[in-house]
């Protein structure tokens, strides 16, 4: 008879997407927690859902999940989405089912789709099952509690790639615009991370980081698919060598310069923001980003409270200064900067000079810590922005 490790090592193989996660205290009720059955990771949405939950509402699902290739029950995957809850569970499993007891805490659950509602379920429980599923899978403990790999499935990071290869082979001249290339960059990753609008408005300073990382791994590759074949070729001269290295490097300083204000205005555009780049104010000035606009900044009878500025620095150690004349109506100037950790000192300053800093989420725990809460995330700053054009 075939071992019942087999039967669920081929129901993982055999199906389109399948989930795996050790059986927890809390999925069994031993927390003392009022939560019904097993918690499921949010990443594992695809596994019931065609897009993942949303706050402020709840979704379900009806399903039948056969359990060791012995008996079925008639179940729900729902994802809780009003007040404080943000979590997807499996619930509903009949009187007498086995799997929900202190004794299967540490065990592993799989869940296999079969079909639109119609799932197998197993349970392992041997410490030489778990080790053995994971060997015949061809995956890491580290990979439990989510989608399983599959062995010939891409990665997002293949894709990625390939996004990226498809480009450049495409490509009509030595190099796109800086434009053209944020554009590109975007896509591939978004395409790559299924990265949507909804999922974007969610974490926008996780989006905005993983584009620039992306844009910076895409220049790198038409970099290498321009220049490989020449660098390994003897230069004529070093005027020649001088004059390839400048436009090399030339290159890259005008890319790193545009990149970031490329990315923030796709953020600002998703989140249906009123602004303008570049707009003039006082002694032709130009602000990276004025909101909402030039025509409000110029109308002595708008409401200043509702007029912001941000400028955006990849590093603003010592330039921040440069933005404290861009706008004089707006006393508060913003800055966004990629740059990790300022000292206490200058950070001061930035304030006493009424600069307030803007900086991607999981940047913040590099600064000061005295200084974390004044620092604004990118979501916090769109979140204000909003707020002052919806008065």
């Amino acid at each position: 008879m075939e071992s019942m490790l087999n039967r669920v090592v081929q129901s993982v193989q055999e199906s389109p997407v399948a989930f795996s996660k050790y059986i927890t205290a809390n999925d069994v009720g031993a927390t003392g927690g009022h939560q019904a059955g097993f918690h499921i990771h949010k990443e594992a949405w695809p596994l019931f859902f065609d897009t993942p939950g949303e706050k402020g509402a709840n979704k379900d699902k009806y399903v039948t999940i056969r359990w060791q290739g012995d008996f079925e029950t008639d179940s729900r995957f729902i994802y809780y989405g009003v007040g404080t809850r943000n979590e997807y569970r499996l619930t509903r499993f009949g009187k007498g089912f086995p799997f929900l007891h202190d004794d299967n805490i540490g065990d592993l659950l799989v869940l296999a789709k079969k079909g639109d509602s119609y799932y197998e379920g197993w349970v392992l429980q041997s410490d030489e099952d778990i080790d053995e599923f994971l060997v015949q899978l061809n995956i890491s403990p580290a990979e439990i509690n989510g989608i399983i790999p599959r062995q010939d499935e891409q990665t997002a990071e293949d894709i990625l790639l390939q996004c990226f290869y498809a480009f450049i082979n495409g490509l009509q001249v030595d190099f796109p615009s800086t434009t053209e290339l944020s554009v590109r960059a975007r896509y591939c990753y978004n395409k790559a991370f299924h990265l949507t609008a909804d999922r974007l408005k969610a974490n926008p300073d996780k989006g905005l980081l993983g584009w620039i990382d992306a844009e910076f791994q895409l220049f790198k590759a038409i970099e290498n698919n321009r220049y490989s074949t020449r660098i390994q070729t003897p230069f004529a001269s070093v005027e020649e060598l001088v004059e390839t290295a400048n436009t090399i490097l030339n290159r890259r300083k005008s890319r790193a310069g545009k990149s970031l204000e490329h990315h923030l205005e796709e953020i600002f555009n998703t989140f249906g923001l009123e602004y303008s780049s570049q707009a003039v104010t006082e002694m032709n000035k130009k602000p990276d980003f004025l909101f909402p606009g030039p025509e409000a900044y110029a109308n002595p009878q708008f409401d200043e409270k509702k007029l912001v500025v941000l400028a955006s620095k990849t590093t603003c150690k010592d330039r921040w200064r440069q933005i404290l004349n861009e706008a004089d109506r707006v006393r508060t100037k913003h800055l966004f900067t990629l740059q990790q950790g300022i000292s206490s000192n200058q950070l001061a300053e930035m304030y006493r000079s009424n600069v307030c800093l803007v900086v991607p989420k999981p940047y913040i725990t590099n600064f000061p810590e005295e200084y974390r809460p004044r620092i604004l995330t990118l979501n916090d700053f769109v979140g204000q922005v909003m707020v002052k054009q919806s008065i």
